[in-house]
């Protein structure tokens, strides 16, 4: 796997981005959540990429983009996350970049992992928690949903970990409301 790896938690194509219904139809919000998630695996570069999910045709397409698929049914995202980044340490890797798939505008991930501590990368709202990069062996406790950047910064000074939060434009723009469509090809 390598001492840093990248892990991706997808949710079912099909049902992804619910919340951009008014705005598309359900074909075309399968298909840009599949194209998101595609760009952040790219940006991903020469990283080791696991996506972690719940679903065969997420599953099918992280193979066939090379990644390693971590199976985790019904566990939540934040269970599900938090297995990943364990089994990304039992693979090897000592420092994990998770990223979200709604991350259009992300072009390069690598440089996340270059700080020994914690990276948050919050959205453009400073709400929630685009990427981060955690050490894999910390026992982090991952806490997404509304007012999750302050949830894990109060995580990393639980742990006694130094903190690097870094505002990064395109990482921080994800899609989740119909407003946020424009924001993909700025």
């Amino acid at each position: 796997m390598g001492p840093l790896a990248v892990l991706l938690p997808v949710k079912a194509f099909s049902e992804a981005k619910l919340r951009l219904a008014p705005a598309l139809d359900p074909a075309q919000r399968r298909a840009l959540a599949r194209t998101m998630a595609t760009q952040v695996l790219r940006a991903a570069g020469t990283l080791p990429v696991a996506v972690v999910c719940d679903d065969t045709e997420v599953a099918a397409w992280a193979r066939d983009h090379h990644a390693l698929v971590v199976w985790e049914p019904e566990r939540g995202l934040n269970r599900a996350v938090e297995a990943g980044v364990e089994r990304l340490a039992a693979e090897g890797a000592k420092r994990v970049i998770v990223a979200h798939a709604d991350l259009a505008l992300a072009r390069d991930l690598g440089w996340v992992g270059a700080f020994a501590g914690v990276t948050l990368v919050p959205d453009r709202r400073d709400d929630g928690t685009n990427v981060a990069c955690v050490p894999a062996g910390a026992g982090f406790t991952f806490s997404y949903g509304p007012g999750s950047f302050s949830r894990h910064g109060a995580e990393v000074r639980r742990l006694g970990m130094a903190l690097r939060v870094v505002r990064e434009p395109g990482l921080g723009r994800d899609v989740d409301l119909p407003s946020d469509l424009a924001l993909t090809t700025s």
